[in-house]
């Protein structure tokens, strides 16, 4: 007896990617914009700074850590709440996220690269506090915007966001109610 797939399952595939690549999309944005800003305040003081592709390897593996995150449900909880505190909540919790996801890299390389558990820790110390609280503003910054959105979807749905954003900017009372017969 052949088992098949359940059906749907190649729906749920094609989300998932649209979904990763709309989230790569956002963050590499942000990403790439920062350290643009980066680079041109540090040519101001004639440092030179080449590390252009980090934030696009970076952007991909949140965009990853990010689907892992909504996947264990982490952030929710605040659903009953003002989208205000559920945008935040769920910032505050992926920052989090972010951080120890980080710190876990960090000494899995220091362990791979032969340096130990501590290793890691020290690679992490040796980028120096100014360097670690950006990095922390920054994602923070990014996920405050991105995860309002994520809340609006919520609320919304998917396909009304998406048609208030990439349509027409608004949508008529049929489609309003089309929309909500969808749900």
């Amino acid at each position: 007896m052949v088992q098949t797939a359940p059906p749907g399952w190649k729906k749920k595939v094609v989300h998932e990617v649209v979904e990763y690549w709309i989230n790569f999309g956002y963050l590499a944005f942000f990403l790439v914009a920062f350290t643009w800003y980066r680079r041109f305040v540090l040519a101001e003081y004639q440092v030179q700074y080449t590390n252009y592709w980090f934030p696009l390897i970076e952007a991909a593996v949140l965009a990853k850590v990010i689907m892992v995150g909504d996947f264990l449900r982490l952030g929710r909880g605040m659903e009953n709440k003002p989208l205000i505190v559920s945008a935040l909540f769920r910032t505050v919790m992926f920052s989090i996220w972010v951080a120890i996801f980080n710190v876990l890299e960090e000494t899995i390389r220091g362990v791979l690269h032969g340096n130990g558990l501590t290793g890691g820790f020290e690679e992490i110390a040796s980028r120096g506090w100014y360097e670690l609280l950006s990095r922390c503003v920054v994602i923070f910054a990014a996920f405050i915007p991105f995860f309002s959105f994520k809340e609006l979807e919520r609320v919304l749905g998917q396909e009304k966001l998406r048609a208030l954003f990439y349509g027409r900017g608004t949508l008529t009372a049929d489609e309003t109610t089309a929309h909500e017969t969808e749900k």
